[in-house]
């Protein structure tokens, strides 16, 4: 079974890199630029997971973990994001993230194997 992957991530490169790389290691992706897009396309299509940058506009990744915690979507979320003191790591976690990688720390590769295991 082909596992579903949302990317909401506003940094067209790196959207475009995660996109290749994860479609070319046979997962179905669809990218997002906010977390306001996630909360409408997950109104309509299921996912195996969301990979949630936090930085974004419209609506943050930390606003749209709270959202998807507070309607009880069924989704996995991994946070990829520059993101990288603990406080926010911690805050995320407390909302039900499953993993937090951060962007300048992570090879697309780790990503890739991450989300195989899941």
């Amino acid at each position: 079974m082909v596992k579903k992957v949302l990317i909401a991530e506003d940094e067209a490169s790196i959207s475009h890199a995660l996109e290749d790389k994860l479609s070319s290691a046979g997962f179905s992706v669809k990218v997002v630029p906010n977390g306001h897009d996630v909360l409408e396309l997950l109104k309509t299509e299921t996912f195996d997971v969301l990979l949630l940058d936090l930085i974004m506009p419209r609506l943050d990744g930390f606003n749209t973990m709270q959202e998807i915690k507070k309607q009880n979507l069924p989704i996995k979320v991994a946070v990829l994001s520059n993101l990288g003191q603990e406080e926010d790591i911690k805050k995320v976690k407390e909302l039900g993230v499953l993993d937090y990688f951060v962007k300048s720390e992570t090879p697309l590769s780790e990503i890739v194997n991450y989300l195989k295991q899941l």
